[in-house]
């Protein structure tokens, strides 16, 4: 059983938990992720690290209430305890001898973003940072990201705070003036990263994504996190939980990545009536 030390509100659908798991503290590295249950009954759940201290043996996860096991998740508090906590899984992200660096991150993929740019922040690397978010209300981790970035960009698709647009329109601006950087590295919506690559793409500057695909047990048995990258003209299959989550953005087959995210949506809006009913009783 692992104890819930903190936990934080930081937009109406997003929570930020610590989490008492001091072995996983010890070896978690930016970019890699842990597998957790909610109880014995529980569906097991990849969520980024996104956060440690090793001293004090915690884990930070920042997640989003979307289906049945984020609102199970989300109903914990302090104090409380959730069956299962194993990582850290996952390949760290390369990081090793970067100088100028472009942050790209949507939604709550920022908080998958976030300890990369501190990481590099640590290493003296000049960091840019683009964050975009729907509106206002949505908005998460600026002032985090404002302590590691050399230049800190805010978009919202609203305009309702920051700059009005996505998170392509500064990057093409930049291009435009010629700012050219070592890599981009892009977390968030499937759809936002497809974007960030192409805009990238006439540039040649190397571009990092970091997938989420359905994952079951995190060690590549289940072969559900599959992905198709084509790479020296040849299709090839990879899995994110062993080889990922970060791959050359360039490779990837976002259009059957999208087409797989969605195959269980009907089943998950079902499970997660089922659990909003369960809690109306239970209230």
């Amino acid at each position: 059983m692992y104890k819930i030390i903190t936990k934080k509100r930081l937009n109406p659908t997003v929570t930020m938990m610590k989490i008492e798991a001091p072995f996983v503290a010890k070896k978690a590295e930016p970019g890699e992720f842990i597998i957790l249950r909610v109880d014995k009954n529980g569906e097991r759940i990849p969520l980024t690290v996104a956060g440690y201290d090793r001293e004090a043996g915690t884990v930070t996860i920042i997640f989003q209430t979307v289906g049945a096991t984020t609102r199970l998740l989300s109903m914990k508090n302090e104090g409380d305890f959730i069956q299962d906590f194993v990582g850290p899984l996952g390949t760290p992200t390369k990081l090793d001898g970067l100088k100028d660096v472009c942050i790209v991150g949507g939604g709550v993929g920022c908080a998958i973003a976030l300890p990369i740019a501190r990481r590099l922040h640590e290493n003296g690397c000049r960091v840019t940072s683009i964050i975009g978010f729907r509106s206002k209300d949505l908005v998460i981790l600026e002032d985090e990201f404002s302590t590691c970035s050399d230049k800190l960009i805010v978009m919202t698709d609203d305009g309702s705070y920051g700059r009005h647009g996505n998170v392509c329109v500064p990057l093409n601006e930049m291009f435009s003036n010629g700012e050219r950087f070592d890599e981009i590295i892009t977390i968030g919506p499937l759809v936002m990263m497809k974007f960030v690559v192409e805009t990238a793409k006439p540039t040649g500057i190397p571009c990092t994504v970091s997938m989420n695909p359905i994952m079951i047990d995190g060690t590549g048995m289940c072969g559900g996190c599959r992905l198709t990258l084509y790479r020296d003209g040849k299709r090839i299959t990879k899995f994110a939980c062993v080889d990922g989550p970060d791959f050359n953005g360039y490779e990837i087959d976002f259009d059957e990545a999208m087409s797989r995210s969605t195959m269980y949506r009907e089943f998950e809006l079902r499970a997660h009536e089922k659990s909003c009913n369960l809690f109306k009783e239970v209230k």
